[in-house]
């Protein structure tokens, strides 16, 4: 093997970990919805828990991946360590079906068959597809879709070409006593541990072991304890995201190391014992790629049968190696190991939006309350209201802006946007709440009252105000369809209700029947009920925005509009049930 095939060898290795790196990429964008409904049917049961990781672990190829979401997940409080545990042991298993795909590049025969089978075969045919979804396609599920077609063809590329590079190794005496020497259990577990945790992938590390078994000189006595380590060493990327989460997040992690140890000191033995005793022919028999694949499920399956049982046992351990701390531990709103898979990062925000919407909601009719029946703790509940409201926008606009930043489909990326706007608008419903709060504290610091007609109008209008919030939180919340076409046509009420008040009010002014000093204030809070109405919506346009593909608000508002008769009907019906006595 010369300088050449050295050279060879590193740009077939850079070639295959940037497929692998760039189809699971595209996998995970190409996922995302399936991966939401995946996640929001996990339940506490073991089966399902397992399922759940092996099939996550199946589409998105990476192990390492899945449990660093699971750390994301459990620091969130998305998940609990229970179902951690289950969707861990899951991953496990479904990070074999790596080694199954490139297991393909071993195929030999003369059959068509068999050829067809072989990825030298295949994978120009899927290059080319790939290529062309990718250069001529606009979609982002058809580019993501070529994207995977192509980071798959550069990866088995470059599994050929290091299969290829490393071929002339058969005859060097030096490798071939490398491998004798990890024939010795211990010390093959070492090197599968210490490689994989440098290239941070059991995936890649499982595909380098099966290219070097090209040689013939990897022999299965040499390639199961690389195996067992491997699994060891995908550990350090979990370990390594769990750094300053909280503390079940931690125990996520322990638990993923326990498991992984634990599984191959058992069987590690059990190898051992065998080989020392009974000395069976296959161990020194030259691996094959398919062969490694075998192992490799094996080992992994055989590792979860016997500890998916015990996972309340494994849950004391990690308990008893990460106690807990003397101060409970706030839970982590936004975590941003959920980057790692940006379309579960973006539920998780839709997830806290909902909650800020709410609060800002919420904020605003304790305001409201306070115009009949103030209490200085209505006052303080809709000042902390606000305050709370602030802190989601700062945590949800700061990570929505960074998730912006990733490599996300066009959907989520308007999703996200849409999400950006409706956080401002509901930090601004919150804002209004305070400032109508200070109204009232306004009249009673200064001993106004308003006359019982102002008392019945301003009655009506934040009964409209109350109204659209409701619709607006509804259409956010929950996709309601019916609640988001009457925001807007009870909005042009309110609009109208704002102007009618104000010119009821200047005829008050003139028959003597109200002060200016009442005015000032009537003005500030019809000003900030009707803004608040505003807000609202924004919010349902910025929904219809994002069902229509079209970020233009105006428009998509001018469309329900020429909706004439279903917008005329709606109209008419809050007009009357919000007429001016």
């Amino acid at each position: 093997m010369d300088l050449f095939d050295v050279l060879t060898l590193v740009g077939g290795l850079c070639l295959f970990l940037f497929g692998m790196e760039l189809m699971g990429q595209a996998l995970e964008r190409r996922a995302g919805s399936a991966l939401r409904t995946v996640l929001g049917k996990l339940t506490t049961r073991k089966l399902m828990g397992f399922l759940t990781g092996l099939a996550v672990t199946a589409v998105i190829q990476s192990s390492s991946a899945t449990t660093v979401m699971v750390v994301g997940f459990v620091n969130s409080g998305l998940m609990s360590l229970t179902q951690a545990i289950n969707v861990i042991m899951g991953a496990n298993v479904g990070t074999t079906v790596t080694a199954w795909l490139l297991s393909l590049g071993g195929i030999n025969g003369d059959s068509l068959v068999l050829q067809l089978l072989k990825p030298t075969s295949f994978t120009p045919v899927l290059a080319l597809i790939g290529i062309i979804l990718y250069m001529f396609c606009k979609g982002s599920k058809k580019k993501d879709t070529g994207v995977i077609l192509l980071g798959f063809a550069t990866l088995m590329f470059g599994m050929d070409t290091m299969s290829g590079a490393v071929s002339g190794l058969r005859e060097v005496p030096a490798f071939q006593q490398l491998f004798v020497m990890f024939t010795n259990p211990i010390m093959g577990v070492l090197a599968g541990a210490i490689l994989t945790a440098v290239i941070q992938s059991s995936s890649a590390s499982v595909g380098i072991l099966q290219a070097l078994a090209v040689t013939g000189q990897v022999s299965y006595g040499a390639a199961i304890p690389i195996i067992m380590g491997q699994n060891i060493g995908t550990c350090i990327t979990a370990i390594l995201s769990c750094i300053g989460a909280n503390k079940n997040a931690k125990r996520a992690a322990v638990v993923h190391l326990s498991f992984n140890v634990i599984g191959t000191i058992v069987w590690l033995t059990i190898f051992w014992v065998i080989k020392a005793n009974l000395s069976p022919a296959l161990l020194g028999e030259s691996a094959t790629m398919a062969g490694i694949a075998i192992s490799h499920s094996i080992f992994n399956i055989l590792c979860t049968a016997m500890l998916l049982p015990c996972s309340g046992l494994l849950e004391k351990l990690a308990h008893k190696l990460v106690p807990d701390a003397k101060e409970p531990e706030a839970v982590s709103e936004l975590d941003e190991r959920l980057f790692a898979t940006p379309a579960l990062a973006l539920e998780r925000c839709r997830e806290v939006a909902a909650e800020m919407a709410g609060c800002a909601v919420n904020c605003m009719r304790d305001a409201i309350a306070t115009l009949d029946n103030y209490t200085p703790e209505l006052a303080e509940r809709v000042r902390a209201g606000e305050e709370r409201s602030d802190h989601y926008e700062d945590i949800l606009g700061s990570y929505l802006v960074k998730l912006s930043a990733l490599s996300i489909s066009e959907s989520d990326s308007a999703e996200a946007a849409m999400l950006l706007k409706a956080i401002g608008d509901f930090e601004r419903i919150s804002d209004h709440s305070v400032n109508v709060l200070e109204s009232v504290e306004e009249m009673r610091q200064k001993e106004l009252s308003l006359s019982d007609k102002a008392k019945a109008e301003l009655k009506v209008i934040t009964d409209a105000v109350l109204e659209i919030m409701t619709l607006s939180l509804q259409a956010f919340t929950e996709g309601d369809a019916e609640a988001l076409s009457a925001v807007e046509p009870l909005e042009q009420v309110i609009d109208g209700l704002k102007e009618k008040l104000r010119s009821q009010h200047i005829l008050r002014l003139q028959q003597g029947d109200c002060t200016m000093e009442v005015g000032f204030v009537w003005s500030d809070l019809l000003t900030n009920l009707e803004r608040t109405s505003d807000h609202c919506s924004n919010v349902a346009g910025g929904i219809l925005d994002l069902h229509s593909h079209n970020m233009n608000i105006h428009e998509n508002l001018r469309a329900i509009k020429a909706d004439e008769g279903a917008y005329k009907e709606l109209f008419a019906a809050y007009q009357q049930k919000y007429a001016l006595a």
